[in-house]
């Protein structure tokens, strides 16, 4: 969590920046501390911290002190990243890898958003409530996502598609309207394209949700953001973590809209998955 802080340092209000600094020249010492002490050493006023929180994705002090307590390993789980090197064995090659992809995980779990989240998915079930377009947008391995995250939608009887390409992620944001989502997935959130298509959703009406670095242009521009942070390691030799943490968001958001929908949907989503069987190998 101390790594989001540092992200969007640059991006906070000056006094809140002082908030942040002072977190994290001691976050243990600093999660101990009423909302006034904390304030009177940052030299700003009560009402500044709170408002530090929700720049962070939280309702107050007592939601911040508890994720912050959980992501420094009091009631979770710790973790040392190891960057893989030239020398290393499969073996090796197998525990660093994974150890990775289970410390970004983790991390989402300990300290994701549970506001912005419920609001995540109020939004794309209303959308589907009200026969609107859940549009996925991503370049790359985002665009990978973008197709099961469309996947997931589609099963449930949403208008939903994913658009990997730019001039016709332009024109499908032009065409969105109120009743409408826009879903991007981003690793760095700094892609011209899709922060372009966003906007114009935006000027539609359309609501907005970013999976995304926190700190970025694209999470900045979003109506929700969910922080999709990872640490910095060996992503120039595979992406893959930061693409499995995109998919616990979609996989999250989409349990939470099928849960959402009501008692109809499973019986729908049975119906898919029989209709499905024919498509599979048959011997004899």
């Amino acid at each position: 969590m101390t790594d989001q802080i540092e992200r969007q340092l640059e991006s906070l209000p000056a006094a809140e920046q002082r908030v942040a600094r002072v977190i994290l020249h001691d976050p243990r010492t600093a999660m101990g501390r009423p909302v006034a002490e904390l304030a009177a050493e940052a030299k700003v006023s009560n009402p500044t911290v709170v408002r530090f929180c929700r720049s962070m994705g939280f309702e107050g002090w007592s939601d911040f002190k508890l994720q912050l307590a959980a992501s420094l390993g009091q009631g979770g789980t710790p973790f040392v990243h190891q960057r893989v090197q030239a020398g290393d064995t499969g073996r090796e090659l197998v525990h660093k890898v994974t150890a990775h992809s289970i410390e970004v995980l983790s991390r989402f779990a300990e300290t994701a958003s549970q506001k912005r989240i419920d609001q995540a998915v109020t939004a794309l079930s209303r959308t589907v409530r009200e026969g609107g377009r859940i549009e996925c947008h991503g370049v790359g391995n985002s665009g990978i996502v973008a197709q099961d995250a469309q996947l997931k939608f589609y099963r449930m009887g949403c208008h939903a598609t994913a658009v990997a390409d730019g001039h016709l992620q332009i024109i499908g944001a032009t065409l969105l309207q109120k009743r409408d989502c826009l879903v991007v997935i981003s690793s760095a959130g700094r892609s011209q394209g899709l922060i372009d298509a966003m906007e114009l959703a935006q000027r539609q009406g359309a609501m907005t949700i970013a999976i995304t670095a926190s700190g970025s242009p694209l999470a900045s521009l979003a109506r929700i953001h969910l922080a999709a942070d990872h640490p910095e390691g060996y992503e120039e030799f595979s992406p893959m973590a930061s693409r499995l943490l995109h998919l616990l968001v979609i996989d999250v958001l989409a349990t939470g809209v099928a849960l959402q929908l009501g008692p109809d949907l499973p019986a729908r989503l049975l119906q898919v998955k029989r209709n499905l069987i024919s498509k599979r190998y048959r011997t004899g």
